[in-house]
């Protein structure tokens, strides 16, 4: 009997050591005050290893979400079922929130590493004054090519993806905006327009594409070329960069006629609950050391000047990536388009899409 207790009261004390080494393991790796931030954004879009950082600095548990389009995120934020505090919409879907009040004003004086960013990608018309948005990456619409199969040829020109010789062999990321796009640049027209007559032009003139396209495709994009399926292919330079860094056979050029100039940007959206907790977070990955590792490991361009100056030089000089005022002369931001002419791209785009059946 006397045994039986001792080995009661030893499973005892063995439970409360348990007990109390497993709440010193949580209290290290969450706040004491149960504190967290929502965060909503784009799929592959940021480090792991910051966000185990910044819990671990701050206390503040991050739960992280993904989406894999604007409207996705939009209309979630919108039904309001999670108060994100922190989410990353494109530009033209920042106008479109911010008109129908679905984003809180920033205030910058919380966000002393604002100071980090470059002037050249500020003050955008979407966002006047950067009210409501603050920029995390951007970058652009264009063609990445295999150079070796292609050693002569010179795609600087949206018209060189229409050359008879490409036949089957170009792949088009599945955007609406972007393919449309194209066509209307080709044609010498606005990203923006919402002149019928031109969409219509626009949607014909992808007709004559038809027979060089492989496929419109999503993520396999990048594996797709690697392996030769296809050798060329409209992407964003995103998608571009690790393509032509990791590998001398490919090359990325954005062409002549004009292109799309794209940022993705950091909001509070009116829902949120934890606004203090959103401009912590905001600031951190504006932190210089902090964006470098993020710009390395995403793969985009990075509009702090800080961070790309410490990037290597074959990097943050690629002006593929980096693009010259001369060329950003040349490049249009989208604009949201309305209800209306948003539903006539896609449908245009998907026309075009089916008759590639």
């Amino acid at each position: 009997m006397k045994r039986f207790l001792q080995l009661i009261i030893v499973s005892i004390a063995v439970g409360m050591i348990c007990l109390f080494i497993s709440q010193k393991f949580t209290a290290k790796n969450h706040s004491s005050s149960g504190e967290k931030i929502y965060v909503y954004n784009w799929g592959e879009y940021i480090d792991p290893e910051l966000i185990k950082q910044f819990q671990k600095e701050t206390g503040i548990e991050v739960v992280y979400e993904t989406f894999d389009s604007n409207e996705a995120m939009e209309a979630k934020i919108r039904n309001g079922g999670t108060h994100y505090d922190v989410a990353f919409p494109s530009e033209y879907t920042v106008e479109k929130m911010k008109r129908e009040k679905l984003l809180l004003p920033i205030n910058h004086e919380k966000i002393p590493n604002m100071k980090n960013l470059d002037s050249d990608y500020m003050n955008m018309p979407f966002d006047k004054g950067n009210r409501y948005s603050v920029p995390y990456f951007f970058g652009t619409v264009g063609i990445v090519y295999n150079k070796n199969i292609y050693p002569n040829d010179n795609f600087n020109s949206w018209q060189s993806l229409y050359n008879k010789k490409y036949n089957d062999d170009v792949l088009l990321v599945d955007g609406a905006r972007e393919i449309i796009g194209l066509s209307l640049n080709k044609l010498g027209y606005s990203l923006n327009d919402t002149h019928r007559q031109h969409l219509e032009k626009a949607e014909k003139n992808l007709t004559r594409l038809r027979p060089n396209v492989k496929g419109v495709v999503g993520d396999e994009i990048t594996m797709m070329l690697e392996q030769h399926e296809a050798n060329i292919a409209v992407v964003w330079s995103g998608v571009a960069a690790p393509i032509v860094q990791e590998s001398d056979e490919f090359d990325y050029v954005v062409p002549k006629e004009g292109s799309n100039l794209w940022f993705d940007n950091m909001v509070i959206p009116k829902t949120a609950q934890n606004k203090e907790g959103a401009y912590k977070f905001m600031n951190f990955l504006l932190d210089a050391k902090i964006n470098k590792q993020n710009t390395e490991w995403v793969g985009y361009a990075t509009p702090n000047k800080v961070a790309r100056a410490k990037l290597p030089a074959n990097v943050k000089n690629d002006e593929r990536f980096y693009p010259s005022q001369e060329t950003q002369s040349k490049l249009e931001v989208y604009k949201d388009l309305g209800k209306e002419t948003l539903s006539e791209y896609n449908e245009r785009f998907l026309n075009f899409k089916m008759s590639l059946k």
